[in-house]
């Protein structure tokens, strides 16, 4: 099991919580990212994925101009910056999403993605193949 150390974006991009759900979306396509963190005076609050927005305003009917602070999830899952592959995925999949705040002493110092995870389990199983290999090959 590798730890996600030095596998996860520190760089978190955000936006704060009075800004509107359709400015988010617009720096999700721009950055690329499927999740920007959400702030208040300068602290990260929670997350904010591009499938809360969906979700939050088809069901409510909210316009796109409803505040970040009104979809944000704040009581969402965290992990610690030497967490396992495994227990970021098992968080992923018991929570339902796709994204984890990284926390250390309390403080949010990072973002991990499902991408993130599923590349280093893909690193992990690659050099486990390149182990065996050689053992057969007796190298």
């Amino acid at each position: 099991m590798g730890s996600i150390q030095g596998h996860f974006s520190r760089h978190l991009v955000s936006l704060d919580a009075s800004r509107p759900c359709r400015e988010a979306a617009g720096l999700m396509k721009e950055k690329k990212v499927g999740a920007v963190a959400v702030t208040v005076r300068g602290d990260t609050v929670g997350l904010v994925s591009e499938r809360d927005l969906v979700l939050h305003l088809v069901r409510t009917g909210a316009p796109a101009d409803t505040p970040l602070g009104e979809v944000v999830r704040q009581d969402g899952p965290s992990v610690g910056p030497h967490a396992s592959d495994r227990e970021c995925a098992e968080m992923m999949r018991a929570n339902h999403c796709r994204h984890l705040l990284v926390r250390e002493h309390g403080r949010v110092v990072g973002l991990v993605s499902m991408r993130d995870v599923i590349a280093l389990m893909l690193e992990e199983k690659e050099h486990v193949i390149h182990s065996l290999e050689g053992y057969i090959s007796g190298h």
